[in-house]
């Protein structure tokens, strides 16, 4: 009634086909995220690279006001240290 052999090599057939398949669907979702990966480091590093510079910029900037006013950044930044020392005493 039932041809074994004929079902085992139907089987077999299937089998190889299905791990083809698996094979090339995985390939392509590697290779999918591969690229997704890589864009998104690409834009990790333009992003960085503009924050790079605009951190840049403002210590410039940073460095100018102080430039200008050494005795004012003197004072100011004494009295930041005096209010952290105390909220730091507080806790």
């Amino acid at each position: 009634m039932f041809e074994t052999g004929r079902t085992s090599d139907e089987l077999k057939a299937l089998k190889v086909d299905v791990t083809r398949l698996l094979s090339t669907a995985g390939e392509e979702m590697f290779d999918t995220s591969k690229d997704r990966a890589e864009a998104l480091a690409d834009q990790i590093k333009a992003a960085l690279a503009e924050l790079g510079e605009t951190v840049t910029e403002e210590q410039e900037q940073l460095q100018g006001l102080i430039t200008e006013r050494p005795v004012a950044s003197l004072a100011s930044a004494f009295a930041l240290g005096v209010i952290v020392g105390f909220m730091l005493r507080r806790h």
